[in-house]
């Protein structure tokens, strides 16, 4: 096999299982080795196929899945030239032919020559795989059936023009390696710097879930779909009440927009020193970020806002077109103000300069749209279309008194109040 001979699908997560086995395919004669010591071997590889099975989900021939995981995890010069926009110009595209005719002869090897070399039975257990119920915990179900749906289409490639196509249109489609298969990803810091860890598990809401606040919304979208079609746009705050669906809204966005490419990297204040480390991993790439700051705000003793500030605007390097940040908070200005800001000249002589130090913070964010608690009518209309929508059998006139009895000892009127009140009546059901 001529897996030493790839050039662009090299130094890949996973990647020894894939010389353990091109190891077994070349010496499986066993001319130069004991016969024992290959079985041993391709027993170890049984057991690692079996094992990604159960991480990711995988089902149907393992081998196929796991070459077809290789090829949409490889974030390469190739790979990541298609994501989104497909076919890419260039003498590259021989490079990558060039390995896609090994990964074909790799699709083409038939598993079962080793089974009668090394006299066992066991290898047709990993080609007809069957996965137990819900199982995966890596990738959700989404993820999962598009690899081996891709697997299923590469096994059946005429050639290596024909493998090439597929593997292209699945980068065009859904994108490659962590940040193409995922939607949303959250920041880890480590020595080595910030590492971007992908959310398997996320809100399924939409914006149409959202009642009432249509105003909000098409602002938001407006915005969004600017964003994603490469016009000018702005950073957006969202700001107001609490439980009034802020931060649902820019959930709901993430899962509108996804299949154009949009991406979701959630990080909290105290990460903010590792702000430039994120933005440099994501700045080249072909998908449109969000980095998503939830609940903001600072007290007076935190000075968080000023790393935030000059990642926004002011530092040397101009943040990346394919980069936005959306924010929510129940405060309008993020950083907390006292009457010591603007009445005690004593302890600094430009008191104002203080003062709009603080507020410039807001004014970096181009798009502010307010979110209010619901008049008494307004959350009275959410509580009847969240219950009918989860098909809650009760008079309305009984619904409307619960849920004005719910809503006196749980924060008053507001979307989560709603919410909370319809899972409570489910739950007695």
């Amino acid at each position: 096999m001529r897996t030493k001979e790839l050039m662009l699908y090299r130094d890949m997560e996973e990647e020894a299982l894939l010389e353990d086995m091109t190891f077994l395919m070349e010496q499986g004669n066993g001319t130069q080795y004991e016969k024992e010591e290959l079985k041993d071997k391709l027993f170890d590889c049984l057991h690692r196929l079996v094992d990604m099975a159960d991480r990711f989900g995988f089902e149907g021939n393992l081998w196929h899945c796991y070459l077809s995981y290789l090829l949409v995890n490889s974030e390469n010069a190739y790979s990541t030239a298609c994501e989104i926009v497909g076919e890419t110009g260039g003498s590259i595209n021989q490079v990558a032919l060039h390995d896609f005719d090994v990964f074909k002869e790799l699709f083409d090897y038939d598993l079962l020559e080793l089974e009668k070399t090394l006299e066992t039975s066991s290898v047709g257990l990993i080609l007809e795989y069957q996965p137990a119920e819900g199982r995966g915990k890596v990738f959700n179900r989404r993820i999962r059936d598009r690899i081996c749906g891709l697997a299923r289409e590469l096994a059946g490639a005429k050639d290596a023009e024909d493998f090439k196509k597929k593997v292209t249109a699945f980068y065009k489609d859904f994108g490659v390696g962590k940040l193409g298969l995922h939607k949303a990803f959250r920041v880890e810091h480590t020595e080595e710097g910030a590492k971007i860890v992908p959310i398997t598990n996320i809100a399924h809401v939409h914006l149409d879930d959202l009642v009432g606040y249509e105003r909000q919304k098409q602002k938001l979208t407006a915005n969004t779909e600017a964003f994603l079609k490469g016009r000018r746009a702005n950073n957006c705050l969202l700001f107001g009440d609490a439980g009034t669906g802020k931060s649902s809204s820019i959930k709901a966005v993430l899962n509108q927009y996804y299949d154009q490419g949009l991406r979701m990297i959630e990080i909290y204040k105290h990460q903010f020193q590792d702000l430039n480390d994120v933005i440099a991993q994501l700045k080249n790439r072909n998908y449109k970020f969000i980095i998503f700051m939830d609940d903001l705000s600072f007290e007076e003793f935190e000075i968080e806002y000023k790393y935030l500030k000059a990642v926004i605007e002011g530092g040397l390097e101009k943040k990346p077109e394919n980069i936005l940040i959306y924010a929510t908070s129940n405060r309008r200005h993020l950083v907390r103000e006292s009457f010591k800001d603007k009445a005690d000249r004593d302890e600094e002589l430009h008191t104002s300069d203080t003062v709009q130090e603080k507020l410039s913070l807001v004014a970096r964010f181009g798009v502010t749209i307010y979110f209010g608690k619901p008049e008494k009518k307004e959350f009275q209309k959410i509580v009847t279309t969240l219950a009918a929508r989860n098909h809650v059998q009760m008079d309305e006139d009984e619904l409307l008194l619960q849920a004005n009895q719910w809503e006196l000892t749980h924060g008053g009127f507001s979307g989560r109040a709603a919410q909370q009140f319809i899972d409570y009546l489910l739950g007695q059901q």
